[in-house]
């Protein structure tokens, strides 16, 4: 008997001409977690859609429990013990946990008929996979995602999960959440079941994966263990070229601050918040979920209205009453959730860039497309947006290069303040790496700069100064060398 539990030999791909996975070889082991890595077009996705036969291969070999399986269909995987838990977790947010996780084996089932002592039954049976303990009539739309992320594993465990495929599960998870995350991966390890996990965070790899298995272009570059595996090399076969950690320098900061927030507070959510910010430095602002750091970031940005204090923008006292006002200001702001807050994901690329720069384009109140257009791939080119015409749609792109786009909407205008939240949440390490350096230019170029993130690493890199939260206080600043991962966490925690 094989030791594997899935192997898939030679697997070919194509879509129109273009070659999505050139003869990729992949294996999973049961009892075992296997990292699918790789930045995002790599073929990750493609590799994943085959294996729970959304797509057909185009040649290769396919063997699950050593069995040869000709054709994989959604049907064929589910019956063989395959679950895929997306990222979009394919939930009902307006039904309740109880309703979620029983109706799937309802309908497989062919029932017709609603009994709640049955529904109730088998979502207990759910739970009790994992041990885990949650109101079975809560709507899942108020769920945190780590919730959400739960109950869509304990679904997945109704069908006797042989294989459960995770795809990038901790993108908006923060770093309590994504432990108790890995705790129960362990666990379903434990049991015999194999995870198949899908993600770019190199330290998130190391610490949950046994083997890993990295694609660039289409291609496997490496599969193997995690166990000896050094991560530069790791990021190596990732990106095809070496990325080191690239510390911001400030180069020149302004004596007098663009921006004073003096004891501001908004009921419920903050209060007493006190700190400025000067052209040249990126400013951090860190803490956990709840701590009151995106509130705050809106209150900056007009979309929330603090109850006390004041802003003052260029020694100006200001009331930030609205984004146009804040844009008026000069101030930008790229939220954390690019999909549904920062993106016009159906319309053109050229489009989205240019949204908050239609008043400079216009000429005596019109606007010309080639205008638009023009402007726009300049924006392209200097960001480095990987597309070949600037006219198509935004959706068409990977997370790194819709996040480039949000970050030339803002910059295609003459912009004093730049509020960034989560600048890098779901953008591979390549891409990740870029836009750091492009903020370090920016800054370096007299803009100033507001990071707020969860993500220490990146706080650690990026900022020259950083402002702990902690139940919407500001508890702690640090500058310097005394601006490490320890310091914060210990501040934070």
């Amino acid at each position: 008997m094989s030791e594997y539990l899935l192997q898939m030999k030679g697997i070919d791909k194509n879509f129109s001409g273009v070659h999505a996975l050139d003869h990729v070889d992949f294996a999973v082991r049961p009892g075992r977690v296997m990292c699918l890595a790789g930045e995002n077009g790599c073929g990750k996705s493609t590799l994943v859609k085959i294996i729970s036969g959304v797509y057909t291969k185009d040649e290769g070999e396919v063997y699950f429990e050593d069995k040869l399986v000709e054709h994989i269909t959604p049907a064929e995987a589910t019956r063989l013990g395959i679950q895929v838990i997306y990222q979009d977790l394919s939930i009902f947010p307006n039904l309740t946990v109880m309703e979620n996780l029983a109706i799937n084996s309802e309908i497989t089932a062919n029932r017709k008929l609603v009994n709640r002592k049955r529904w109730e039954a088998t979502a207990k049976e759910a739970l009790s996979k994992i041990g885990y303990d949650i109101d079975l009539n809560a709507k899942m739309g108020q769920l945190s995602v780590a919730d959400k992320q739960l109950v869509a594993i304990c679904r997945a465990l109704l069908f006797n999960a042989k294989l459960i495929i995770m795809d990038e599960p901790t993108t908006a998870l923060t770093k309590k959440e994504v432990d108790a995350l890995f705790k129960t991966v362990r666990q379903l390890k434990d049991s015999g079941i194999a995870i198949m996990f899908i993600g770019h965070k190199i330290e998130e790899i190391f610490e949950i994966a046994d083997d890993v298995c990295v694609m660039r272009n289409g291609k496997n570059v490496f599969l193997g263990e995690t166990k000896g595996l050094e991560r530069k090399d790791l990021i190596y076969y990732m990106t095809g070229r070496e990325i080191n950690d690239d510390f911001f320098v400030p180069e020149n900061i302004s004596e007098k601050p663009v921006l004073e927030v003096e004891h501001l507070g908004l009921k419920n959510k903050f209060e007493d918040v006190s700190f400025d910010l000067r052209k040249g430095e990126i400013l951090g602002i860190t803490g956990l979920l709840g701590s009151g750091r995106t509130e705050l970031a809106l209150a900056l940005f007009g979309l929330e209205h603090p109850s006390e204090g004041t802003i003052k923008i260029n020694g100006k006292e200001e009331k930030i009453t609205s984004p146009i006002k804040a844009q008026n200001l000069k101030i930008g702001y790229v939220p954390e959730d690019r999909l549904t807050e920062g993106l016009c994901m159906e319309q053109p690329i050229a489009d989205n860039i240019e949204l908050a720069s239609l008043k400079r384009l216009s000429k005596g109140g019109i606007l010309k497309k080639k205008d638009i257009l023009a402007d726009a791939q300049k924006w392209v080119d200097t960001f480095k947006i990987k597309t070949d015409d600037a006219r198509k749609k935004a959706n068409t792109l990977s997370g790194g290069n819709q996040q480039k786009i949000v970050l030339s909407k803002w910059l295609a205008n003459d912009l004093d303040i730049l509020i960034l939240n989560g600048p890098t949440v779901g953008v591979d390490i390549g891409a990740k790496q870029d836009i750091h350096h492009l903020v370090h230019e920016l800054a370096n170029e007299g803009l100033a700069v507001i990071i707020i993130s969860d993500d220490l690493a990146e706080v650690v890199v990026n900022c020259s100064r950083v402002v702990v939260m902690k139940a919407g206080k500001i508890v702690g600043e640090m500058t310097g060398k005394d601006i490490t991962e320890d310091n914060i966490r210990e501040i934070i925690m």
